[in-house]
Order: structure tokens, then C-alpha cells, then sequence
């Protein structure tokens, strides 16, 4: 499947997978100077690129799991969503959740991205579910 990627800047990094069977495209920081994210503090980092997503798919942000382990950098989000409407310059929220500073450059690679297809939910109230063996057994109950 071919995207459309729109560069903001000339030196912006176009997402790009690192091996074969990488499900995740590794998107890089665009920035004019370094951004240091001290103990628990966050910033939404551009990355100098717009991006058209076609209609019944979304882009899934991700952290990097090598800086989440090495760094403990993560997305303040968990997971972000990017919708297929939003044409706007795609940012990372990254939040450093480890003792030591850490330092982002431009180019740096800082979180994966992931094209995903979706469909949309239309509900149905009802008065009764069906029965399943589990039933509403949840947090730890299985």
C-alpha cells in the first residue's frame, strides 16, 4: 500500500521499516535544537512531516522498545492514534520515565508507527448479553 508523506522540512526523515518483517516504521525527531527531557517530564516532539491516511485506517504511535528498556522513554498516551482526517504535522508525546536526563536530537529515531484497518461500531442497545463461560469475571480472574 503506497501513503502520501508531505515533508515540512528539508531534513525531515521519512518513517521507514528496519527490516523485512518489521510491522512498525521507526519515526525520527525534526527539531532545531536538542530537547532534554529531565525525571518524568514530557514534550510533544515533531517529527516535520504530514502524512494522508486513507479512509478505514488509522496510524498507531508506538514506543521504541530499545529506549523504553535502555532509557525508559514512553508515549505519555500509551498508544496515540493518528485518524485518517488529520493532515496537521505528526508529533510524538514522549515521557522520560527514567532517573537520568535524556537527550533528543535532531534525527533521532523515537517511537514506531503502525498502519492499522478498523472498522467503525455501530451499537445496538440490548437488554440481555450472551452467555460465555467467563462471563463478567475480569482483572485477574482468569
Amino acid at each position: 500500500m503506497q501513503l502520501r508523506i508531505k515533508k515540512l522540512r528539508a531534513d525531515a526523515v521519512v518513517p521507514s521499516y528496519q527490516t523485512d518483517h518489521s510491522a512498525g516504521m521507526d519515526v525520527c525527531a525534526a527539531i532545531d535544537v536538542p530537547i532534554t527531557l529531565g525525571h518524568l517530564e514530557r514534550a510533544i516532539v515533531p517529527c516535520g512531516f504530514a502524512m494522508s491516511i486513507p479512509e478505514g485506517y488509522d496510524v498507531q504511535v508506538r514506543a521504541r522498545s530499545g529506549l523504553a528498556a535502555k532509557q525508559g522513554i514512553g508515549l505519555v498516551n500509551g498508544v496515540g492514534t493518528i485518524d485518517a482526517d488529520y493532515r496537521g504535522e505528526v508529533g510524538i508525546i514522549l515521557i522520560n520515565y527514567g532517573k537520568e536526563d535524556f537527550v533528543i536530537h535532531n534525527g533521532d529515531r523515537i517511537a514506531q508507527i503502525v498502519l492499522a484497518k478498523y472498522e467503525r461500531a455501530v451499537w445496538q442497545e440490548v437488554t440481555e448479553l450472551d452467555e460465555t463461560a467467563r462471563g463478567a469475571g475480569g482483572f485477574g480472574s482468569t
